[in-house]
């Protein structure tokens, strides 16, 4: 079998450091995309040591960064000549943050990094994808976008540049959310635009993992006492890596693009009722996602909104 050739932002801690492990391991040859350089290189030797595999490769990227994006997307196909996976793993949530911040190019901080940066991403390696005898690209998804079950709950198009900042109250948890589901539509959107290039796009609902030492730190003195309790019984990082593996991997999602995907590999429907019982249903089970994700006026303001950012 052709060595297949893995891109994994946010590769050096979390999921996306057991993910690498996991495909390293498989024999894959792994490109970690990461910010933070010093932390990345140490990681990058412990993943060759744990997998005995040398093709581990580390290139700088700063997913919030359209210059970054762009530089590092030059990098790889200087030096590959295809891409066989790409997994959007990089997010940003900074727990107890207060402050309405910025991009580089001017576009509030979480969505550049969880919905903007990854677009680009994709749209610059299509070429590459398409190279590939099996092209497959994953998107990091959350069961935090269930909190749009709520029929009130909208994505702020008009405060994405800033236009309300220090206005407008700032929750960082509402930010994450509503660039989780501006990605998830943009996942759909993407199977349908890469399907004729044999491309398949899926995103993946990230379920609850045991967090890091650093990620609780960040946290106010109530949420941390939470987390750490949490932290008991939730599974390690390790077990959502196999499904970033599995789904990207396995003949079984071969053929599968344009779906969400839960924790136990299964493929979610929108939702057909919010209301009552089956609203309950909706927000404790994991086979539900809201419909605000199915709209196509809202796909369509997502999807215009990205290639009008990203463009030139």
């Amino acid at each position: 079998m052709k060595e297949k050739i893995v891109i994994i932002t946010g590769a050096n801690s979390g999921i996306g450091k057991a993910a690498a492990l996991k495909f390293a391991t498989e024999g894959f040859r792994v490109v970690m995309g990461c910010r933070n350089m010093e932390l990345s290189r140490v990681v990058q030797m412990e993943l060759i040591q744990a997998s005995n595999n040398k093709n581990v490769d580390l290139l700088e990227l700063d997913v919030s960064s359209f210059d970054s994006i762009h530089a590092f997307c030059g990098a790889f196909m200087k030096k590959y000549p295809r891409l066989d996976i790409l997994i959007h793993n990089a997010a940003y949530l900074n727990h107890g943050e207060k402050e309405y911040k910025l991009s580089p190019e001017h576009i509030e901080l979480t969505f550049a990094t969880n919905a903007f940066g990854p677009f680009l991403m994709t749209r610059l390696l299509t070429e590459h994808l398409e190279t590939s005898e099996d092209p497959r690209v994953l998107h990091a998804c959350t069961t935090n976008i269930k909190h749009f079950f709520d029929p009130k709950r909208k994505i702020d198009f008009d405060n994405l540049r800033g236009e309300f900042r220090g206005v407008r109250t700032f929750s960082v948890y509402k930010m994450y959310g509503d660039s989780k589901m501006a990605l998830l539509m943009l996942s759909f959107r993407l199977a349908e635009e890469l399907k004729d290039q044999g491309i398949k796009v899926n995103a993946l609902q990230i379920n609850r993992v045991k967090l890091s030492k650093e990620t609780i730190q960040k946290m106010s003195p109530l949420w941390k006492v939470l987390a750490r309790a949490q932290n008991l019984i939730n599974p390690l990082p390790a077990s959502m890596a196999d499904n970033y593996f599995h789904i990207c991997t396995s003949d079984e999602f071969k053929n599968v693009t344009g779906q969400l995907i839960n924790h136990r590999r299964e493929c979610v429907q929108p939702s057909t009722s919010e209301k009552g019982i089956a609203q309950l249903k909706n927000i404790f089970g994991s086979n539900r996602y809201p419909s605000y994700a199915v709209d196509t006026q809202n796909i369509d303001r997502i999807w215009n909104l990205s290639n009008a950012l990203t463009e030139g």
